[in-house]
C-alpha cells in the first residue's frame, strides 16, 4: 500500500525523471544466469514530498515505461534510449531530454581537440555552459519567474546554439567525436529545448543520475540478485530508503516508523 501511494504521489508531478540500469538476476525462468536484466528508476513529486521508485524487470523493451507509467500525463525526461519512443506517443506525454548528456558529448570530443588550442566543441560547450549559468541564477526564483528568464535569456542562447549546430553538422564527419556530439545534439534537439516551456521543468535528468547511483554503488558490492523475488523485494528496499533520504530522513528510523505502524 505505501508503493502504491508513492506511485500516486509521483503521477501528481508534472514531469517526472526516468533512467535504468543493469541488475544480474541468477534464477529467473529460462534465462542464462549471466543474462542482464534491468532496474528502472522514476523520480520526481513537489519539494516536499519527493518520490524515488525501483522497479525491477527482466526486459528494457519499449513496453516496460509503458506499462510503469501507464495513465500518466506530463513531462517524462529521459535520456536518448529508445525504448522511451512508445511512452512519448502516449496521449498527454510530453518528452524532454537531458541537457548534461549533451554536454559530456561535447566534452569527449574535446579531449581529442589539439591540446591547449580552442576548437568547435568549445564553441557548443560555452554556450552550454551559459544556460546553466542562467539556471543557477533562477534557481530560488518561482516557477513564472523561472519562465520569464528562460525566455529572456535562455531562448535566445538556444537559438545560438541551435544556429551553430545547422553550420557545423555538414562539417564534420560523423564518425569523429565532435561529429557524434553535433548529431546527438541534432537528433535530440526538440526534446532538448523543451524546458523552457514551463518554469518547473528540469534542463536535464540529473535528479534521475542521483537517485540510482547508490543502486549502482551498492551493485558493486553485492553482483547480483538470487531470484526474481529477490530482485523485486531490493527495488521495493531502494524505493522506500532513497525517498526517505531525497525527504531528509534518516532512512532506518523511518523505516521501523512506518513498518511498525
Amino acid at each position: 500500500p505505501l508503493l502504491n501511494l508513492m506511485r500516486d504521489r509521483l503521477f501528481e508531478s508534472p514531469f517526472i525523471h526516468c533512467d535504468e540500469t543493469r541488475v544480474q538476476v541468477l534464477k529467473e525462468p529460462d534465462r542464462d544466469p549471466t543474462s542482464q536484466s534491468w532496474m528502472w528508476v522514476q523520480a520526481s513529486g513537489p519539494p516536499d514530498r519527493k518520490v524515488v521508485l525501483f522497479d525491477y524487470t527482466s526486459s528494457r523493451a519499449q513496453e516496460v515505461p509503458l506499462c510503469l507509467l501507464e495513465g500518466y500525463r506530463g513531462y517524462v525526461m529521459t535520456d536518448d534510449y529508445a525504448g522511451y519512443n512508445a511512452l512519448a506517443l502516449q496521449p498527454g506525454v510530453e518528452r524532454l531530454a537531458c541537457m548534461a548528456h549533451v554536454r559530456r558529448k561535447f566534452v569527449e570530443a574535446k579531449k581529442v581537440q589539439p591540446q591547449g588550442k580552442t576548437g568547435r566543441a568549445d564553441v557548443a560547450l560555452a554556450s552550454i555552459n551559459k544556460l546553466y549559468g542562467i539556471e543557477r541564477e533562477l534557481k530560488d526564483v518561482s516557477d513564472e519567474q523561472r519562465y520569464i528568464g528562460r525566455q529572456e535569456k535562455s531562448l535566445p542562447e538556444l537559438a545560438k546554439l541551435k544556429a551553430w549546430m545547422e553550420k557545423t553538422q555538414p562539417q564534420v564527419t560523423s564518425q569523429s567525436a565532435l561529429g557524434k556530439a553535433v548529431n546527438y545534439l541534432a537528433h535530440n534537439w526538440s526534446r532538448i529545448e523543451r524546458y523552457i516551456e514551463a518554469g518547473f521543468l528540469p534542463i536535464d535528468n540529473n535528479a534521475a543520475e542521483r537517485a540510482i547511483r547508490p543502486f549502482a554503488i551498492g551493485r558493486k558490492a553485492w553482483l547480483f540478485s538470487d531470484t526474481p523475488k529477490g530482485a523485486t523485494a531490493s527495488a521495493q528496499i531502494y524505493s522506500l530508503v532513497e525517498t526517505a533520504k531525497l525527504n531528509g530522513q534518516e532512512p532506518y528510523t523511518w523505516l521501523r516508523h512506518v513498518l511498525e505502524r
